[in-house]
């Protein structure tokens, strides 16, 4: 996983333990260090403008945007969903 170094990622070490990927920080101001959180912002902007004040955004407004992008297939993933490999993950690590 990749990430920028905004507070959100502090506990980076929980996220590495408990889903079993390393976590990496991006530069600052290297947009092309994380490529799938920019090519995500722009799936979001299909739904909300670069204007939208998120705090008017309710969690019933997101939740069916979230499972419509996480069961969407995408060509960097060979046309599999993000939920589909995610599961898939999980089983793994479970058994």
């Amino acid at each position: 996983m990749t990430a920028d170094n905004g507070k959100e990622f502090a506990y980076h070490e929980q996220i590495t333990e408990t889903l079993s990927v390393p976590v990496y920080f991006a530069h600052p101001y290297h947009a092309w260090q994380r490529g799938l959180n920019e090519n995500t912002n722009g799936l979001l902007r299909q739904y909300w403008p670069k204007s939208i004040d998120f705090k008017a955004v309710t969690p019933a407004q997101v939740i069916p945007v979230l499972e419509q992008l996480n069961n969407r297939p995408r060509k960097t993933l060979g046309f599999e969903t993000p939920a589909k490999l995610m599961q898939d993950h999980l089983a793994a690590k479970a058994a």
